[in-house]
């Protein structure tokens, strides 16, 4: 059987959540036996099911969903009130893989992610926000369509002499 589960991040992400463990291997090893039905105690030859369910068993317990959920909410609220549309992912996204902000998509960056995204944001708002640039972009447009809108003037030289007129 090729090895369906090839980076297990999220595994050890939720067991450093949880606190009174013990040893972190014996733990590790107790958990995969309990989801693969003693199958075997590698986390390279669980089944993806397996391992997902096994990952969302110990987020659970970890409250480790629950804390990205309110992270996001509070990074979203504020994106929001930043001028960002938050009803369109693609935006969102966008906005998060620059790399001066986060330079990966929302759905990536960790609970421990959030704060700092926010501080930025804050940031950008305390000196003006993203308005600032949009009003700068909406003057160019007026500008511009003004410079169109001006009736053009066409001077023709005819000769500088003037007929006589005797």
């Amino acid at each position: 059987m090729a090895q369906q589960v090839t980076n297990f991040g999220r595994f050890y992400t939720a067991i450093r959540k949880l606190s009174g463990i013990g040893d972190r291997d014996d733990f590790k090893r107790q958990m995969v036996s309990q989801f693969t039905n003693g199958r075997t105690d590698s986390l390279r030859e669980m089944t993806r099911q397996e391992y997902d369910r096994c990952c969302e068993s110990l987020e659970g317990q970890s409250r480790y969903k629950e804390e990205l959920r309110k992270e996001r909410s509070a990074t979203l609220k504020l994106m929001q009130k930043a001028g960002i549309d938050t009803t369109d992912w693609n935006r969102i996204n966008r906005f998060c893989l620059d790399p001066r902000i986060a330079g990966k998509e929302f759905a990536r960056i960790t609970a421990d992610e959030h704060p700092q995204l926010r501080r930025k944001l804050r940031a950008i708002d305390s000196k003006g926000g993203f308005t600032i640039a949009a009003e700068k972009r909406a003057a160019r447009e007026a500008e511009a369509a003004r410079q169109k809108a001006k009736p053009q003037i066409t001077l023709i030289d005819i000769g500088s002499q003037r007929p006589d007129l005797n």
